[in-house]
């Protein structure tokens, strides 16, 4: 084997690597749709919803009672988020609440929820900034 072939097998490696890590599911995490979202939230089962999406994506609109904590700050602001409680995570299409609950089970939290299609599938009320 010449040199090009190994980088080349070592580079397919780390795409293969990549693309898996970012669409691929996180154990214990519970998809829930619009409507399921709702009924969680009509329960006041004490989850905490929190937005992942950056502030100026917020300013857009948010589902009311939400906390903004950008996936991009999560890393240094995740010990806001109590252990204790139900967590519920959107972003604008559901794929950063899905980095984000891997960032928050890599760090102990274990009733971890995401809403499935992230705001552009919420069917709810939204509270304009």
């Amino acid at each position: 084997m010449n040199g090009q072939m190994i980088f080349n097998l070592i580079a397919h490696g780390f795409i293969v690597w990549f693309i898996y890590s970012r669409f691929s599911g996180v154990r214990g995490l519970d998809n829930l749709s619009s409507q399921q979202l709702q009924e969680r939230l009509a329960e006041k089962t004490g989850s905490v919803l929190i937005d992942v999406r950056e502030p100026n994506e917020v300013k857009q609109g948010y589902i009311p009672g939400a906390v903004n904590i950008p996936l991009s700050r999560l890393k240094t602001r995740y010990a806001e988020i109590p252990q204790d409680r139900p967590v519920v995570l959107y972003c604008r299409s559901g794929m950063r609440s899905k980095q984000a609950a891997r960032i928050l089970s890599k760090n102990g939290y274990k009733q971890l929820s995401h809403l499935r299609g992230g705001i552009l599938a919420w069917r709810g009320k939204v509270t304009q900034s």
